[in-house]
């Protein structure tokens, strides 16, 4: 029988870089898909587009994970290896040279969206300004916003659809098309588009409504505000990311080895434990390690916050990236690399980032199932309005103003 979960001691732990994901349905597809694997627990972090995964290698691979994400309609990839230079981030990486950064995009996508998106508001909420004509004008300004302005959202709904899924995305890619679509259905052939024709505001539909209705102002409403969302979103996750990489970045990038008896400088990945180094003052200590010669006052106020320094000696512990504030010292290293104090806090605060709450998880588990809902009732709605009749019934012609 095939072990589900497998010893603590058989398992390797991965984290994976995911791609493609819009929304939470995603990251709950993604880590079910992934837990159907034989031998794997894994979490995926929607905010840091991450999956933690702890599987068995001998029943499945890091490669077989890539394609298990690939499969479900999402990109994966492995993290390169790891540096042994604490100050280099292990995750939560900027974006690659000449790659647009996510949040720049969507800046730019939005602020254009809402520059259109105003004006067509307007015209179809205020009856005075509704001028000879307005509708096409506001088929114009927000037909730019429903295409270009929504096409993330449509391209993520149509890769969800050729892998036989629905996301939140692919419930805004269909609201606004559908909106669009009645909008110029009413236009071109439903009357909408004569001369005068006015679309007065009101906050419940009228029985004896004889002009035919725009969405217009849904349609680029909803791209635009969903845009701001998605925005917001990925604001927060480029300072979240750099506020790990500026807390990783606080170690020493080289370090003075003492070799025979001389000083002699080398990057700081060369250190191994048990090589003696100098630290002169105002220099920071490269690795965790204990003093060996020499007494001096040390600043450890990024790792206690306290900002009055710590005497040292001989015998004496010292972290790396901590301040040498005082005299000359020698230090031996007794941890390197993704051993020492500063990148286990990277550490702890990357799988606090990756872990969930409770509630968490529930709301995971409730937006995978929410999306298919939601279409049903829907078509359920379409059908009871077509088969009541109320498709059928007869408009007058617009009425044209005074």
């Amino acid at each position: 029988m095939t072990e589900l979960h497998p010893p603590a001691a058989r398992q390797s732990r991965v984290e994976l870089d995911i791609g493609g994901m819009t929304c939470a349905s995603c990251a709950a597809r993604v880590e079910k898909r992934l837990n159907r694997l034989d031998g794997v627990r894994a979490t995926v972090n929607f905010a840091t587009e991450t999956a933690t995964v702890a599987y068995d290698p001998v029943l499945v691979e890091p490669d077989g994970l890539v394609a298990a994400v690939e499969a479900a309609g999402y990109t994966a990839a492995l993290p390169p290896p790891a540096p042994v230079d604490s100050s280099t981030p292990a995750s939560g990486s900027a974006p690659a040279a000449g790659e647009p950064d996510e949040a720049d995009t969507l800046r730019r996508r939005l602020l254009v969206s809402a520059a259109l998106t105003v004006p067509v508001v307007v015209l179809a909420m205020v009856p005075a300004a509704q001028f000879r004509f307005w509708q096409w004008l506001s088929l114009t300004l927000a037909a730019p916003v429903v295409v270009w302005g929504g096409w993330p959202f449509h391209r993520a709904a149509a890769l969800n659809a050729r892998h036989r899924t629905a996301t939140m995305d692919t419930l805004i890619s269909v609201g606004v098309l559908a909106a669009l679509g009645w909008s110029v259905w009413a236009l071109f052939l439903g009357g909408a588009g004569e001369p005068g024709m006015r679309m007065p505001f009101r906050l419940l539909p009228s029985a004896g409504d004889t002009v035919a209705e725009l969405y217009l102002e849904v349609a680029a409403g909803v791209t635009t505000l969903i845009l701001l969302g998605r925005f917001f979103e990925a604001r927060a996750k480029r300072r979240s990311g750099a506020a790990l990489r500026a807390l990783l970045a606080l170690g020493a990038k080289d370090v003075a080895l003492l070799a025979d008896g001389a000083e002699v400088r080398v990057p700081v990945e060369r250190l191994a434990v048990g090589d003696r180094f100098v630290v002169w003052p105002g220099e920071k200590i490269a690795t965790d390690g204990v003093v060996e010669q020499g007494t001096s006052a040390v600043d450890a106020s990024m790792l206690t916050g306290e900002s009055v320094p710590v005497e040292v000696g001989p015998g004496d512990a010292v972290v790396g990236a901590t301040v040498n504030a005082g005299g000359r010292l020698v230090v031996r290293a007794t941890r390197v690399g993704a051993d020492t104090a500063l990148a286990q806090i990277g550490r702890l605060v990357t799988e606090a980032q990756s872990g969930k709450a409770p509630v968490q998880r529930l709301a995971d588990r409730v937006s995978a199932v929410f999306v298919p809902v939601v279409i049903v009732l829907s078509a359920a709605t379409l059908a009871g309005w077509l088969a009541s009749g109320a498709g059928r019934r007869r408009r007058s012609p617009p009425r044209s103003p005074c």
